[in-house]
């Protein structure tokens, strides 16, 4: 059974939430302020977590910030501001979807259901033995084995989405992609969200692995068209 944590300071609506969730056979625990719900995160193993933003004692996207450092888990974050830099912020810090208040407890169920299906086919593929694990392109290397990038031998960690997304990109050289069709095949979530969520994790990438992001040397854009990664 996967097992769900719920940070959440309002407890009627984590346990609705809990409730509906539990319907849908999975386990769920709740945690009603920051320091008890990253404490639930360092401490026990979770299939997937569902945060809050505005949080007591310590706010979500300090939460997600701290689980960059050790932890490998979908996220869900849940916010009644509607701004678009809290969208941007919390995806950019390693988010894999951001729900505005109010939504129904289905929706809930069904985004849960995705990321899961999702992550879970991931971890799959790369259980599975393969002649050659490892991409290099010029100086860029996919370990995918280890879920590890490295530029010219150094490391670059990249958030669960982020590697996926370059990942996708790197097994499909030369190809443009829509940010569409990136949304769909990566998040797997052609009728919910928002596809420039693309865009965030797009330069989130290229952060983390161009020495100069602004002339990008592996991810290009082909404006109005997509992206491609180039060989």
């Amino acid at each position: 059974m996967k097992k769900i944590l719920i940070v959440e300071d309002d407890l009627s609506i984590a346990e609705l939430q809990r409730d509906y969730l539990e319907l849908a056979g999975f386990e769920v625990i709740i945690a009603t302020d920051g320091v008890e719900g990253l404490n639930e995160v360092k401490e026990n193993k979770y299939d997937l977590i569902i945060l809050d933003v505005m949080l007591p004692k310590i706010d979500g996207f300090s939460i997600l910030k701290s689980m960059q450092e050790y932890k490998d888990i979908p996220v869900l974050m849940v916010s009644a501001k509607k701004e678009e830099i809290d969208k941007i912020r919390g995806l950019s810090l390693g988010a894999d979807d951001y729900i505005t208040k109010p939504f129904s407890p289905g929706e809930l169920v069904a985004r849960v259901k995705t990321h899961l299906q999702n992550y879970e086919r991931l971890k799959s593929k790369f259980r599975d033995k393969q002649k050659n694990n490892n991409i290099v392109i010029r100086g860029l290397e996919l370990r995918k084995d280890y879920r590890q990038v490295f530029i010219n031998g150094v490391e670059v960690n990249l958030a669960q989405k982020e590697f996926e997304l370059l990942l996708y990109l790197v097994e499909n050289p030369n190809r443009v992609f829509g940010r569409e069709e990136l949304f769909e095949r990566i998040w797997g979530l052609e009728a919910i969200g928002d596809n420039a969520t693309v865009t965030v994790h797009i330069r989130r990438i290229r952060e983390k692995i161009e020495s100069n992001p602004s002339e990008p040397q592996y991810i290009e854009t082909l404006w109005g068209v997509g992206y491609r990664l180039r060989v």
